[in-house]
């Protein structure tokens, strides 16, 4: 079981098997994720090869850290098994 915390708050935890690692990055399925500590944010990217990447802002306690969940809700064919899943960086930590 991995766990993604923030300021010592459980983000999102899922079973090893239904975590999927892309480019060193773990992305949650949508299911293990507690949307209360995720506000969707403005900003957008594009990857080549997933396509285009929306974020969100994890909120905790009232601190906010910008930008530091993102998804691909469509993703190109060559990534579509992390339809909505969700990365984190930025001090999100990823324990077992």
């Amino acid at each position: 079981m991995k766990r993604a915390t923030w300021n010592g708050t459980v983000i999102a935890s899922a079973a090893d098997d239904e975590i999927k690692m892309v480019e060193g990055n773990l992305y949650f399925p949508p299911h293990a994720l507690k949307l209360d500590y995720l506000k969707p944010s403005e900003k957008v990217s594009t990857c080549g090869w997933k396509g285009e990447a929306h974020y969100y802002d994890v909120v905790v306690d009232g601190q906010t850290n910008a930008d530091a969940a993102w998804y691909y809700a469509t993703p190109l064919d060559a990534a579509r098994e992390i339809a909505g899943h969700v990365a984190f960086w930025r001090g999100v930590r990823i324990e077992d």
